[in-house]
């Protein structure tokens, strides 16, 4: 469906500039935005494997087993369907970890994991559990303490503060993973009680 939509977007796109005689600006801004991306790519690749060799670095210093175990008693919380030694745990907590240090692409993989194991669990139907609800809640407000690819973005941008973003993204983050838990547990809770009647 997504494909479909972006395919519409740009043939409308392209038909809306050729019908004003805009062709000419659309061909720069393409060629354009084409050499940008590339430039940004390079830029983000630069941050990302640092990331990532620091997350190899903590894993191997136990740093990450630490913090797995922190969280663990949390997840089990928001996740009482699922069994405390089901892989799925293990998936759901590295793909938190991942999203906390702005990894979000070594984050999806973990994520997707995640989401199969827990519909192992949920007998492989079709539609979603109260975990895979709460999951999807957790992944999309992403608690965040380092955005990576923002500072990225930031300095391939020659920003003159690009870690200026910390402070507020953990703030913005911190709220948005909160409010997706009460909003998750609101909406179960009501759910829950249209079914007791």
């Amino acid at each position: 469906m997504i494909n479909i939509i972006w395919v519409a977007m740009t043939v409308i796109g392209l038909l809306f500039a050729a019908a004003n005689g805009r062709m000419k600006e659309v061909n720069e801004a393409i060629f354009h935005s084409a050499n940008e991306a590339v430039t940004l790519c390079i830029g983000l690749i630069s941050v990302l494997v640092f990331w990532l060799g620091m997350m190899r670095i903590a894993q191997d210093a136990g740093l990450l087993q630490k913090l797995s175990n922190l969280f663990k008693p949390i997840i089990l919380k928001l996740f009482p369907e699922v069994p405390s030694d089901h892989p799925a745990v293990g998936y759901i907590l590295s793909n938190i970890i991942a999203n906390m240090f702005g990894l979000g692409n070594a984050a999806t993989p973990l994520g997707i994991k995640a989401m199969e194991q827990l519909k192992v669990l949920n007998g492989g139907k079709s539609e979603a559990s109260r975990s895979m609800i709460t999951f999807l809640a957790l992944n999309t407000s992403g608690l965040t303490l380092i955005p990576t690819t923002v500072i990225a973005i930031r300095m391939n941008y020659n920003s003159t503060g690009p870690t200026d973003i910390v402070g507020p993204t953990l703030v913005a983050t911190i709220c948005a993973t909160a409010g997706a838990i009460i909003i998750d547990r609101f909406f179960y809770h009501r759910r829950a009680k249209k079914g007791d009647k």
